[in-house]
């Protein structure tokens, strides 16, 4: 494969790329507005799953017939899942090469979602700073928002974590 090569990827040698997990601290400019994509539509298993492995059983978010006499009129899919899906949909682009979390503030749900919603995540970069104690790191801080289908904001939180200085020389270590 000779010519440009697509964005995104780095080349391997002359016949094979590899797509990039992750930026590195160089990328991360304050103002930059990340839009992750795919969507994900919410099913019933997820929040059933989400809602069992976390032991949150509240009858809002499993028992249809409960559900169905609240305000609501049906199932609400479990805050933590929400999270769980839209803090993952984030990951790829801004940490997929991290080498810690350091941080998850400020969460708040603002809508409700239920099953069949589509999610769409954004994050923008609030700051970023060199680390004192990982020279070879740099700390990110994005705030990350989950909106549906209808553009409406469900979720809205702020993470930190701490990303290499050299994302290639992380990539060529690990074979990424």
């Amino acid at each position: 494969m000779t010519g440009t090569l697509p964005a995104g990827y780095r080349r391997l040698d002359e016949h094979r790329i590899r797509e990039n997990i992750g930026l590195g601290y160089d990328a991360f400019t304050t103002g930059l507005v990340i839009e992750h994509r795919p969507g994900r539509t919410v099913t019933e298993l997820d929040n059933l799953m989400g809602s069992a492995l976390s032991g949150n059983t509240a009858p809002i978010h499993t028992d249809a017939h409960y559900s169905s006499q609240t305000h609501w009129g049906r199932i609400v899919v479990c805050g933590g899942v929400t999270l769980n899906l839209v803090a993952g949909m984030t990951v790829r682009s801004t940490s997929g090469l991290t080498i810690a979390n350091l941080a998850l503030d400020e969460v708040r749900f603002e809508a409700p979602v239920f099953t069949g919603d589509t999610l769409y995540a954004q994050s923008e970069v609030t700051a970023r700073r060199r680390s004192t104690s990982h020279p070879d790191c740099g700390i990110v801080t994005c705030r990350s928002s989950g909106h549906n289908q209808d553009g409406t904001r469900v979720l809205v939180f702020t993470r930190t974590f701490l990303v290499p200085t050299d994302p290639d020389a992380v990539r060529d270590a690990t074979n990424y």
